[in-house]
């Protein structure tokens, strides 16, 4: 794979929302997109079939380190509060791909929304492999 995709090239751009009160604004609020990726993450590895993200060599790399990062093969960019992510992802074998990849882009369109208030407006999936169980 010639790009890496870990949590070192996630656009790092900070999200700013405001929070408004009843008629008076209270604050802003800043979500920085790492936030946006860990919470992807988390969302897309919870789905059945689903056997780990694919962060590329750097991300390998930190994972043997011992570093766990819930980003790690996720990329995300924010405009206006819309979201695009992708999910690198390795499949477990034998499972349907089309519905592996479409119970993620569900999962990480609800996260995102439900934690964030972010619409997400694509959700791409890329299979980077399949895990082969042992037997």
């Amino acid at each position: 794979m010639s790009e890496d995709i870990n949590n070192n090239n996630i656009d790092t751009e900070t999200i700013e929302t405001n929070l408004v009160g009843g008629s008076n604004l209270m604050g802003n609020v800043k979500i920085n997109s790492d936030v946006i990726a860990t919470i992807s993450g988390i969302a897309c590895i919870d789905v059945a079939g689903v056997a780990g993200m694919s962060g590329g060599l750097s991300g390998d790399i930190a994972t043997m380190l011992g570093k766990k990062s819930f980003s790690k093969g996720v990329k995300v960019q924010v405009n206006d509060q819309k979201t695009i992510i992708d999910l690198y992802i390795i499949v477990d074998y034998g499972m349907r791909i089309p519905d592996v990849a479409w119970k993620c882009q569900e999962s990480v369109k609800k996260a995102v929304s439900d934690f964030c208030g972010f619409e997400s407006i694509e959700v791409n999936v890329h299979i980077q492999g399949i895990n082969m169980k042992d037997e």
